[in-house]
């Protein structure tokens, strides 16, 4: 074996700190990006964060005296109350309870721990262990916590919540009782003869069950906001200009401050070599802060200009006129690489005349049609919402009879497995689900 000193030339990429930020720049949302700047601005002395003038981004009328028929307005009517959490409509019921000041406080924790749909997800050992309480106590309370308003609240399961309220709206239907305990699955998937047969009851008195169930609420806390108000801010505002007769395209970014490099700062400092080693390093940080600010502005724009082009029916018509588009697409026409345009929309939240939603929602693969014409998934699924909306409930329609009629009236063929997707995907249940019970 021979040892041999060669050379040789490579190319290669070397992902470099700055570059791996800009990539991460590229897909933050406008609010995020904020929050970046602000960061950068406390780890360079030198950066020097200036706030726009706010400017209004959402038209809207100043209040009047007085409305279309003349009448005097109060403004103040219109000033949207504040909605109560769940939390609060529960432990104001709570602290008016005559209990001792142990079981209370039992309550309060329950309350404070209940999920999103209002159900109780620990176990009462878990709550014995946390409180230092029996488990009994613990059961006591939450069986008071079931009764008060919503009725149901505090159940560890659905079964159980539809019970309580079952027994508090029905009390004197056994029958109603019964299927919900003991055949509230075979309800659910519509197995109306099984229920009868096992019950020795008439169909009809299924039926009956069925439509009393149905005015009970199997999610007791959907009603009442949650514990924190989730704001939504667009990135991206779409307008209709009617003088130019096109739609506009604007970044929300009228609250990221301006980002300048505070020359006055480095004048005072006192002239050193290691500090002008200091200040060129620092210098270098601003200067690709703000090429890849401007960079981040334009591949967006450059992204929504093409969106614009090719989606502009659905801009006036809303989904039913969305065309196929996909990354790809819009990278190959704006000459950058398909993980750019990837990036640069993820988390994007986009406002516009037809509603305000994430940006990905205006891209969608290609589904021919018999006539050789493209129609986008979206677009698909929007007729199929609107075939099950209309069809016939005590009849529902098959996944199969569903294909068949998109063909023959839309002319856009899939399988019967792509609808059975596609239904899932929007959260339609099966045929046999939506079958609605008729005596």
């Amino acid at each position: 074996m021979r040892i041999v000193l060669e050379q040789k030339q490579t190319l290669k990429m070397v992902m470099t700190t700055e570059l791996r930020q800009a990539i991460e720049l590229l897909q933050l949302t406008n609010y995020e990006l904020k929050q970046f700047i602000e960061k950068e601005a406390q780890e360079n002395p030198f950066i020097e964060l200036i706030e726009k003038d706010y400017v209004e981004p959402y038209t809207f009328r100043r209040p009047g005296l007085k409305n279309d028929d003349d009448e005097e307005v109060n403004p103040f009517d219109f000033v949207a109350k504040e909605e109560q959490t769940l939390d609060e409509h529960l432990l104001k019921q709570v602290n008016l309870l005559s209990i001792p000041e142990c079981e209370r406080s039992i309550l309060t924790f329950l309350v404070l721990n209940l999920n999103e749909n209002g159900y109780l997800p620990m176990s009462n050992a878990e709550i014995s262990n946390i409180l230092n309480v029996s488990e009994a106590e613990v059961e006591r309370a939450r069986q008071t916590l079931m009764t008060l308003d919503p009725v149901g609240i505090g159940a560890r399961d659905v079964r159980e919540s539809l019970l309580v309220q079952a027994k508090e709206k029905y009390h004197d239907d056994a029958l109603l009782l019964t299927v919900i305990e003991n055949h509230l699955d075979d309800l659910a998937n519509r197995k109306w003869d099984a229920i009868a047969e096992t019950l020795k009851i008439r169909r009809n008195e299924v039926a009956d069950a069925f439509e009393k169930v149905r005015t009970l609420d199997p999610k007791p806390a959907m009603h009442y906001s949650t514990r924190g108000i989730h704001y939504l801010v667009p990135d991206i505002i779409v307008e209709w200009n009617e003088a130019e007769d096109a739609f506009e395209v604007t970044l929300n970014h009228h609250y990221i401050p301006n980002v300048r490099f505070n020359k006055e700062y480095v004048h005072q400092l006192p002239s050193s070599h290691e500090l002008s080693s200091y200040v060129n390093e620092h210098f270098k940080k601003y200067n690709w802060l703000q090429q890849s600010i401007e960079q981040r502005r334009k591949t967006i724009l450059n992204i929504m200009k093409v969106v614009l082009d090719r989606q502009r029916n659905f801009f006036k018509e809303g989904f039913r006129a969305l065309k196929p588009l996909t990354l790809k697409d819009v990278a190959d026409e704006i000459g950058v690489h398909e993980s750019t345009v990837s990036r640069a929309t993820a988390n994007k939240i986009i406002q516009t005349p037809k509603g305000t939603f994430e940006l990905r929602m205006l891209f969608s693969n290609t589904i021919k049609t018999e006539e050789g014409q493209d129609a986008s998934q979206t677009k698909v699924k929007e007729l199929l919402k609107e075939i099950v909306d209309k069809e016939d409930k005590t009849k529902p329609l098959s996944d199969q009879k569903i294909a068949d009629l998109l063909k023959n009236r839309h002319q856009i063929v899939i399988s019967r497995r792509t609808v059975a997707k596609y239904r899932d995907e929007l959260n339609i249940p099966s045929s046999s689900r939506r079958k609605w019970l008729t005596s």
